[in-house]
C-alpha cells in the first residue's frame, strides 16, 4: 500500500545519541523550573534505598543472633523493631518522592502540550493543508504520555537501580572478598549489554508498529471526516479493505514486536539464572568452610533479589525509554516547524475604526513552478465595497487568504491604511477583517456557540440579534434544542444554506471594519438570499468591503468591480461601464442572464444600496 509523505518520513532509524541529548536539552527547562522539588524527590529516593539496602542487613544480623542460643530475646526483638522501621521508611520516602514530583510532572507536559498547540495555530495555511490531522494528534498524544513515562522511568526505575546497584555493590566489597563483587558486575554488565543490543534491534520493530499504528489512525480519521463523500459513492467495503490492508500492516510489525520481546526475555533470565547460580554456589561454600555464616547467605540472596527483580524489567524500561525519547523528539519536532507567517520585532497594532485597503504589484504562488497573480493593483478606499469576478482558479479566494496574511506576498505589497501588512501585528489585523467563507466549517458545539465564536465575550442578545440579522433566528426557534442544538462533525448535520447563515451571523457579532465576503450567499436559495440582501447592506454600509462573488446579479451596485483571468485583473469598473466596454465581464453577464431565464426568474440584488 501506497504510504504518506509524512509516514514515510517518520519510518527513520531508532533515535541517535545526537537526537537523545538534543530532545533532553528540549525537555530539562521545563522540568528545572522545579528544581527545588526535583532535588528533594532525588534525595527521598536515596534515602528509600538506604532503607532498602539496611533491609537485608538488618535480616542477617536477626539470622545469626537467633542462631545463637546464649543470646538475650531482647536484642532479635529491638532487631524486628527496625526492621519494621526500615521497611516502613523504604514506603515513606518512596511515596513523599511521589507526591513531590507529581506536579512536576503533570506541569512540563501541561506547558509542553499548550505551547505545541499554541505553535501550531501559529503555523502558516501551508502547513496545515499539507497536514495530516491523524498522524499530528498521535504525534501530540504520544509526545505528550511519552513525557510522563520517561520521568516515570527514570526516576521511579532507571535512577533507584543505579544507587542500588551501587550500594549492593560497596557492601559486597566491603564485607566479602572480591569474588562477590566480580560476579555481580560480570553478571550485571552481561546483562545490560544483552538487553540493550536486542532492545537496540527491537526498537526499529517497535517503530514499525508505531508508524503502521498512525497510518491506520490517519486514514481512519480521513475517511470518518469524509463520511458523506464515501457513502455518495458506496464506497464503504473500499474504505474497509484499505483501513484492513493498514491493519494487517501493523497486526505483522506488532506480532514480530511480541515474539522477540517473548525472545528477549528469555535470555536475560539464562544470564539471571547463571549469576544467581554462581553466587549463591561462592556464598555456600564460604558457609560450609566457616568464613561466612547462615545470615551472610541470606544477606547475598537478599542482595541479588533486590538487584535482579528490577534488572528483570530493564529491556522493557530501556524500549520505552528510547521509544518515549522518540515520541517526545516528534512532538519537538513540531515546535520547530518554521512558522513561515510571524510578527516583526518592531510589528504595530492596528487600531482603527475604518480602514482602506491596497494591493501594489502583488505576485504570488503557492508553489514555485505555479503562480498565481501577476502583478495585481487594485484599492479599495474606506467605506467602500469592491467586488471581484472571475472564472474558478482565476485567483479571486488568494486574494482575502493574502489579506488575512494566510500568506506573505512574493513580489509586491499588501497596505491597510498605507502601512504594510507585514509591519502590522496578525492579531490586530486579524481582529480588523471579518470573512464569511464560501466552505463554512463549523465545531461540533452548539448552534449558540458557533455564532458566539465571532466574539466569545458577547451577550447572549448580542448573539440573539446577529442570528436575526442573518436570517437564522426562524430557523433555530423551530429546532427542538433550540441554540442548543448540536451541528455535528463539521457542522454536518446542518444543510448548506444553514451552515452560511452560521458563519454570516458570526461575522455580524464580530462587528469588523473590513468584511471579507467569499461567494458567501453561493449555498442559498434565491428567496433565504433576498430575505437577509438588507442585513449584508447594513452590514457592509460604512466598512470597507470585498466581495468575491460568482452570481453577477449580487454585486450589481459595487463601487468597483474587478475582473480577473488567469491571475491578472483583465477589466475594472462599475456595472454599467463594464457592459458598456463589452468584453468579458459583459460576455459572462450575458451568459448568466441566459441561464436564469432557463431555469426560471430569480431575484438576487445583493449589495443595492439605496
Amino acid at each position: 500500500m501506497r504510504r504518506s509523505s509524512r509516514n514515510s518520513s517518520d519510518s527513520r532509524p531508532a533515535v541517535g545519541d545526537s537526537h537523545v541529548w538534543q530532545t533532553l536539552n528540549s525537555l530539562a527547562p521545563y522540568l528545572w523550573q522545579y528544581k527545588w522539588r526535583v532535588l528533594l524527590a532525588i534525595s527521598c529516593l536515596i534515602a528509600a534505598k538506604l532503607a532498602n539496602v539496611a533491609v537485608p542487613i538488618v535480616f542477617k544480623s536477626m539470622i545469626d543472633d537467633l542462631s545463637n542460643a546464649h543470646l538475650s530475646i531482647a536484642l532479635p526483638t529491638m532487631l524486628l523493631a527496625l526492621y519494621g522501621a526500615l521497611r516502613f521508611s523504604n514506603s515513606l520516602f518512596t511515596e513523599l518522592r511521589e507526591i513531590l514530583f507529581a506536579r512536576v510532572t503533570q506541569q512540563a507536559v501541561r506547558r509542553i502540550a499548550l505551547e505545541v498547540f499554541r505553535h501550531l495555530h501559529a503555523l502558516s495555511l501551508r502547513f496545515h493543508l499539507e497536514r495530516q490531522t491523524g498522524g499530528v494528534s498521535r504525534d501530540i498524544e504520544r509526545g505528550s504520555r511519552s513525557i510522563s513515562s520517561l520521568i516515570s522511568y527514570t526516576l521511579y526505575s532507571i535512577l533507584p537501580t543505579l544507587v542500588e546497584i551501587s550500594l549492593v555493590l560497596g557492601i559486597l566489597f566491603a564485607k566479602y572478598d572480591i569474588g562477590f563483587v566480580v560476579i555481580t558486575l560480570i553478571s550485571l554488565t552481561t546483562y545490560v549489554v544483552f538487553t540493550i543490543k536486542i532492545s537496540n534491534w527491537r526498537i526499529g520493530l517497535r517503530r514499525l508498529v508505531n508508524d503502521t499504528d498512525s497510518a491506520a489512525n490517519t486514514q481512519a480519521i480521513d475517511s470518518l471526516l469524509n463520511y458523506e463523500t464515501v457513502k455518495y459513492f458506496n464506497n464503504e467495503d473500499y474504505e474497509a479493505r484499505r483501513y484492513d490492508a493498514q491493519m494487517s500492516l501493523w497486526e505483522e510489525a506488532a506480532t514480530k514486536s511480541q515474539i522477540s520481546l517473548s525472545w528477549l526475555n528469555l535470555g536475560q533470565q539464562i544470564i539471571i539464572a547463571c549469576g544467581v547460580t554462581a553466587m549463591m554456589w561462592r556464598a555456600a561454600a564460604g558457609v560450609v568452610d566457616g568464613r561466612m555464616t547462615i545470615g551472610d547467605l541470606v544477606l547475598v540472596n537478599a542482595f541479588l533479589i533486590q538487584l535482579y527483580m528490577p534488572l528483570s524489567f530493564l529491556g522493557v524500561i530501556y524500549r520505552e525509554i528510547r521509544q518515549s525519547l522518540a515520541d517526545i523528539e516528534r512532538m519537538f519536532d513540531l515546535l520547530r516547524v518554521n512558522r513561515e507567517i510571524a510578527d516583526t520585532p518592531d510589528a504595530i497594532a492596528l487600531r482603527a475604526k475604518s480602514v482602506s485597503v491596497s494591493f501594489h504589484a502583488v505576485e504570488f504562488s503557492y508553489e514555485p513552478k505555479r503562480q498565481i497573480l501577476f502583478g495585481v493593483d487594485f484599492n479599495i478606499p474606506a467605506g467602500h465595497t469592491v467586488a471581484v469576478v472571475g472564472e474558478s482558479g482565476s485567483g479571486k479566494s488568494t486574494l482575502a487568504r493574502l489579506l488575512y496574511r494566510f500568506y506573505d506576498v512574493d513580489c509586491g505589497q499588501i497596505s491597510i491604511n498605507d502601512c504594510d501588512l507585514r509591519k502590522l501585528t496578525q492579531a490586530s489585523l486579524r481582529a480588523a477583517i471579518g470573512i464569511v467563507p464560501q466552505d463554512t466549517v463549523l465545531f461540533n458545539d452548539s448552534i449558540y456557540y458557533n455564532i458566539q465564536y465571532g466574539r466569545p465575550e458577547a451577550s447572549r442578545d448580542d448573539v440573539l440579534a446577529a442570528a436575526r440579522a442573518a436570517q437564522l433566528a426562524e430557523f433555530i426557534e423551530r429546532l427542538p434544542d433550540g441554540y442548543e442544538t448540536r451541528v455535528g462533525e463539521r457542522g454536518l448535520k446542518l444543510s448548506g444554506g444553514e451552515k452560511q447563515r452560521v458563519a454570516i451571523a458570526r461575522a455580524l457579532l464580530k462587528n469588523p471594519p473590513l468584511l471579507i465576503f467569499d461567494e458567501a450567499t453561493s449555498a442559498l436559495d434565491s428567496k433565504t438570499e433576498k430575505a437577509i440582501q438588507a442585513s449584508l447592506d447594513n452590514a457592509s454600509r460604512g466598512r470597507t468591503t470585498l466581495v468575491i462573488a460568482h452570481r453577477l446579479s449580487t454585486i450589481m451596485n459595487a463601487d468597483q468591480i474587478l475582473v480577473m483571468n488567469g491571475g491578472r485583473i483583465v477589466e475594472r469598473g462599475s456595472h454599467l461601464f463594464l457592459l458598456e466596454s463589452n468584453g468579458r465581464y459583459a460576455q459572462m453577464w450575458t451568459l448568466q442572464q441566459q441561464e436564469e431565464e432557463s431555469a426560471g426568474p430569480s431575484d438576487n440584488a445583493m449589495y443595492q444600496r439605496p
